[in-house]
């Protein structure tokens, strides 16, 4: 397939594709030399483009389009045959044209509703590489499982700087193969209970990555990444590229029996078996317990980065990671239920230096004070339906030690802060009202210059850096006599 255009959702076949059939749909009201020539013209164009979108692959927004080319033959095939037509039934013939132009237009709205994600270039000094790992904790069970012996298993993708000028095919962002991001896509379809083909283009879709591209020279602080609920490691690739270009290395993870759709190194695919009661009390419960999996997922997984560094891990990328993971700075970060396993993961495992939650509630159990910095990002709660989200986040904010913040971003709702803007309907109730970027462009600035803050010590007020991107509240270590403060 050719590549995209961003605004319009289209490559440039499928806009010939859509102007050859209003090309044929208008011929017979050209004047009568032009006519036969504009026919013409118009059938070599839907064919010729037709037969390269079929071959390269032809996506399903084009189908209106392809039924409106059997409307258009029937009023341009006269034409080529050069039979005049009758000016009388040439105007009776409007409504078909009409609904030629409208199947057209449908194809229009389709792609540009529903487009392949066009993922940004990352904006720092680095190119982005990318792998994927798969680990077994052997001190740990597997809890959703019966099985002796079957003991807990995460697959994690690392995006990592590599050096400017890296070259190589960019990877694909479901899977890493065709037949893998189908999976995943299946997976999350059925999980969300919507059609398999709005993902189609997901599927085909490239991001900026290269796949095991050198690591670039130098020693990056590492940020781990939980995924919402049935979420999957690539769910927030645009945010996890932009980071690794600025200098950090990102790992997402899949959480086995969590995520929709895992697949394994031996090829075996794991499927959530997470599945909400309609019991609000029974599903908390539940969250609880998944939050606590979670949690315990990403100490693992940092425990595995700090001995992947070290070199105790052989494997393709041992000798490119070994020496460029900085373990000792390392923040926890996760989405909606992701980012309350952050926040659980952080206050059990003091290696976590910092907390971002995207939007997440916060379900541990038995809150107590925790030493690091938080940053939670969430979109307009309205307290009539969630009456219980926002306090509960102040007061785990109002725990910690250290300065927390809390910005609500306008305009944004609970997928803005994922990938899904990029390519899902643009229904603001879904992914929001900041468009197909400017929500990843606010994630990342905030977050981005957050962890500059509390991994890098870079100087500067935090609280006026992250105050144009929503409303901010700071909460500053209780003291005996300050319970915390609101900007």
């Amino acid at each position: 397939m050719t590549e995209i255009i961003t605004a319009i959702g289209m490559s440039p076949l499928e806009i010939l594709l859509l102007l050859g059939v209003v090309g044929l749909l208008s011929s017979r009201w050209c004047p009568l030399r032009a006519r036969r020539p504009v026919a013409l013209a118009a059938a070599v164009v839907v064919a010729l483009s037709g037969i390269v979108l079929s071959v390269r692959g032809l996506r399903w927004q084009m189908a209106p389009a392809l039924a409106g080319v059997l409307v258009a033959l029937a009023f341009a095939v006269p034409v080529l045959a050069g039979r005049p037509a009758r000016r009388v039934r040439r105007w009776l013939a409007l409504p078909g044209v009409v609904a030629g132009l409208g199947l057209v237009c449908a194809s229009a709205a389709a792609a540009w509703a529903v487009p392949v994600p066009v993922f940004p270039g990352p904006s720092g000094p680095y190119a982005v590489g990318t792998a994927v790992m798969q680990w077994t904790d052997a001190s740990r069970p597997e809890p959703a499982t019966e099985e002796p012996g079957d003991h807990r298993t995460v697959v994690v993708q690392v995006w990592y700087p590599a050096p400017a000028g890296t070259a190589g095919p960019r990877a694909r962002y479901l899977g890493r193969t065709e037949q893998e991001a189908r999976t995943v896509a299946d997976g999350l379809t059925g999980y969300i209970g919507v059609p398999a083909f709005l993902l189609d283009d997901a599927v085909r879709a490239r991001t900026g990555a290269v796949y095991d591209a050198p690591a670039a020279a130098g020693r990056f602080p590492v940020v781990l990444f939980s995924p919402g609920l049935g979420g999957v490691r690539t769910q927030n690739t645009a945010w996890a590229e932009e980071l690794a270009g600025r200098g950090y290395v990102v790992a997402a993870l899949d959480h086995l029996y969590d995520s929709a759709a895992v697949v394994l190194d031996d090829g075996r695919t794991i499927r959530t078996r997470v599945v909400s009661t309609g019991d609000d009390e029974k599903d908390r419960r539940l969250a609880t317990g998944w939050t606590a999996v979670r949690a315990a997922d990403l100490s693992f997984v940092l425990t595995q980065l700090g001995r992947l560094d070290r070199g105790e891990i052989r494997g393709p990328l041992t000798g490119s990671l070994t020496g460029r993971l900085d373990t000792a700075r390392a923040a926890a970060t996760g989405h909606s239920i992701g980012g309350g396993a952050a926040l659980r993961a952080a206050r059990q495992d003091r290696r976590f230096a910092a907390v971002i939650d995207l939007d997440g509630y916060p379900y541990d159990p038995a809150p107590r004070p925790y030493h690091q910095p938080v940053l939670a990002l969430t979109h307009p709660v309205d307290p009539a339906g969630n009456p219980s989200y926002i306090p509960r986040l102040t007061r785990i904010l109002s725990l910690s030690t250290s300065e927390s913040y809390r910005i609500t971003v306008p305009g944004a709702a609970h997928l803005t802060f994922a990938d899904a803007p990029l390519y899902l309907p643009p229904v603001p109730s879904v992914v929001g009202s900041l468009g197909r970027t400017g929500g990843l462009s606010v994630t990342t600035a905030a977050t981005g210059a957050f962890l500059d803050a509390t991994l890098r010590d870079k100087p500067g007020d935090l609280a006026t850096l992250l105050r144009p991107y929503g409303d901010l509240t700071v909460h500053r270590p209780a003291r005996k006599d300050d319970t915390g403060g609101r900007d």
